[in-house]
């Protein structure tokens, strides 16, 4: 990859560990060189608009990195939405592109909140009291700015686990808790290493995960469909294949709270929302309230003065893809 775009993405992996986002950042590298040297990556990609207009636009990725698509999308996102409130960027032909908070909180340094959404990698997840893989985590992130308090950063999967978080168990040697995968007759399935052999769980679990499941299909309409990628039957499943080109969506939007009001109210308000929540009364045996992003706060400003904690399989793999591209390891 040019030497900017291999920075960027880089960089954005590193963040996502940073934030505690493991399933998506370094662990992530040796698929990705494996997709490169496979050629299922565009590594000098003409990522550019397909369809513009005042507050809306597609970026066609041309088969590059999620990373380097979605970093562009929302850059045009934050552009619009100066001049028209509100933006909202579809991609297609991106790839996977990292933890969904990453891009959903880069609005937030212009003082607009961010929305993302995006087709997963793979599918998963029946229609709900199915068996054909359909649908995938189709995650959803929103980031919403504060003042004196760190922003608001909502970043779930319309799964009750995401199967980044399966195979951060696989890698580490772990069993996954009940509820989380269950296989084909229903019954709970614990080891991430059969993972192939079962489902994923919707939000709402075994009784209200028509929920999750009606989440997940709304989402990858606006994700994937709406700007022209991959959903359903089409969804590659880049775990199990290197080369096909993913076609991958993903759609952000960014909203201007100047667009609205006072920023410095909107901001001083958030703050007292957040202040009110944590301070409310707890139920017996519960130290703390949180609200989103709050651990992942806590999880950066850590790692950051620590550094990021890597398991030993992991390293080992991460050796394994220094030697093969005759590069150095990690210290």
């Amino acid at each position: 990859m040019p030497d900017e775009d291999a920075a960027t993405v880089a960089t954005l992996m590193a963040e996502a560990d940073l934030q505690g986002s493991d399933g998506h950042g370094v662990t992530r590298l040796p698929q990705y060189a494996r997709r490169i040297k496979a050629g299922g990556f565009n590594v000098r990609p003409d990522i550019r608009v397909v369809h513009d207009h005042i507050s809306t636009a597609v970026v066609n990725g041309d088969n590059g990195m999620g990373h380097l698509v979605m970093k562009r999308a929302a850059g045009i996102a934050i552009e619009k939405a100066r001049t028209t409130g509100i933006a909202w960027v579809n991609s297609q032909f991106s790839n996977h592109a990292g933890p969904a908070s990453l891009y959903a909180t880069m609005p937030l340094a212009h003082d607009m909140i961010g929305l993302y959404f995006a087709v997963g990698n793979a599918n998963h997840l029946p229609p709900w009291g199915g068996l054909d893989m359909l649908l995938s985590t189709n995650p959803i992130a929103a980031a919403i700015p504060a003042g004196e308090e760190k922003p608001i950063v909502l970043d779930m999967a319309t799964t009750v686990a995401s199967y980044g978080k399966v195979k951060t168990k696989a890698l580490r040697g772990e069993t996954m808790p009940e509820g989380w995968m269950i296989d084909r007759e229903g019954k709970p399935l614990t080891d991430p290493k059969r993972a192939d052999e079962g489902m994923l769980l919707p939000l709402g679990g075994m009784e209200a995960g028509y929920k999750g499941y009606g989440l997940a299909m709304i989402i990858g309409l606006l994700a994937g469909t709406l700007g022209g990628a991959a959903m359903g039957r089409d969804v590659i499943d880049f775990n199990h294949d290197d080369d096909s080109v993913t076609n991958t969506g993903q759609a952000i939007a960014a909203i201007n709270i100047a667009a609205f009001g006072d920023v410095a109210m909107f901001k001083k308000s958030v703050d007292n929302l957040v202040r009110d929540f944590r301070n409310s009364n707890r139920m017996p045996g519960v130290d703390r309230i949180l609200v989103p992003g709050e651990r992942s706060h806590e999880t950066r400003a850590s790692r950051t003065r620590l550094g990021i904690p890597i398991a030993a399989a992991l390293l080992r793999g991460l050796d394994q893809v220094a030697d093969d591209l005759g590069i150095a390891r990690l210290a």
